[in-house]
């Protein structure tokens, strides 16, 4: 329903991540729309690196260290199945060239059935890391976009954080209620914010 173009841009990035890291059809992650839509995990490893969440120590760099190691095992995985693929970069992304031929390959499908268990859901700190870093004044608009939702019939619309983002909790449920008549509501009158055409009803005569 929000149509923010900052936090659209950064959804793509991500996606692309997603694309070029494992595809499809290895069972890999699907990550969450700028909207709050569900992310898709797969079965991790035995130390459970692909949960999604810190697990503690040293937060966010322990889970993208985690991450990063799970991939690399993933792509150990392939190379012992025949699909040779280079090593992951300081964010488990995998360049895998063209995914459409790769997805199309009977042996790709093979090894990524073999190694499922290696793939999991991008977790929220790389998801954060790999976020475009948005200036002062671009945060600035954030802030006044949330607080003239919050003000405007969506008092559930969330705070950006520091970085002028959306919080990332990847835990599959929505960051607040897009659906209700507030919401729409709110999302008409702040749109012009964040430079979204305002709906026009339909025309006299």
């Amino acid at each position: 329903m929000r149509t923010n173009r900052v936090l659209l841009a950064a959804a793509a990035s991500v996606l692309a991540f997603a694309l070029t890291g494992c595809g499809s059809e290895d069972g890999g992650a699907k990550v969450p729309t700028a909207g709050g839509g569900s992310a898709s995990s797969g079965t991790g490893s035995g130390s459970g690196s692909g949960s999604g969440k810190a697990s503690g120590g040293g937060g966010e760099q322990d889970e993208i260290a985690a991450y990063v190691a799970t991939k690399r095992e993933w792509v150990a995985c392939m190379r012992d199945h025949g699909i040779d693929l280079p090593d992951p970069d300081s964010l488990g992304r995998v360049e895998t060239g063209d995914n459409r031929s790769l997805k199309q390959n009977p042996k790709f499908t093979t090894a990524s059935e073999k190694c499922k268990e290696f793939s999991v859901a991008v977790p929220a700190a790389v998801e954060k890391a790999m976020r475009p870093k948005l200036t002062p004044e671009q945060i600035k608009i954030q802030r006044e976009y949330a607080d003239c939702m919050q003000k405007n019939g969506a008092a559930d619309f969330p705070d950006p954080d520091a970085d002028g983002y959306e919080p990332v909790d990847n835990d599959g449920t929505p960051d607040w209620d897009q659906t209700s008549a507030g919401a729409k509501r709110a999302a008409r009158t702040c749109a012009p914010i964040i430079g979204d055409p305002v709906e026009q009803g339909p025309g006299k005569g």
